[in-house]
């Protein structure tokens, strides 16, 4: 597999592109109601706030603009969706595994902007840093 090498560079930039496209697409839906109608969220709601959140970092990320801040925060606001609205913190039963509680997307999420935050936006990003 070490022909994949000469394709780091482009296959992270993809990964970053895609992550924070479909990040920023949750974002999207709960505020702008784009591509298909979310839910009517109340302005400055905890859950409006977190759409906002999603749709600017996602945006952020996916151009490599801010990259590290943008990932840092993403990645501690799906730590906040987990723990709160995936009943993370509840450690009886099974109840605080991910496949439990639907609470996988948030997990992923939270360890792939991690994981950018520390790479930061790479070489095809507007910060290239």
């Amino acid at each position: 597999m070490g022909f994949l090498q000469n394709f780091q560079n482009a296959i992270y930039a993809l990964f970053r592109f895609i992550l924070g496209a479909m990040f920023a697409l949750h974002g999207a839906q709960k505020i702008l109601g784009f591509p298909i109608d979310g839910p009517k969220l109340e302005r400055f709601s905890q859950l409006w706030i977190g759409g906002v959140l999603e749709l600017v970092l996602g945006a952020l990320i996916a151009v490599g603009l801010f990259t590290r801040a943008a990932a840092f925060v993403a990645s501690g606001v799906m730590a906040v969706a987990y723990f709160q609205f995936h009943k993370g913190y509840v450690l009886e039963g099974y109840g605080w595994l991910p496949i439990v509680n639907q609470g996988e997307l948030a997990v992923v999420y939270c360890f792939a902007f991690l994981y950018i935050a520390s790479h930061g936006g790479g070489k095809a990003s507007i910060d290239r840093g």
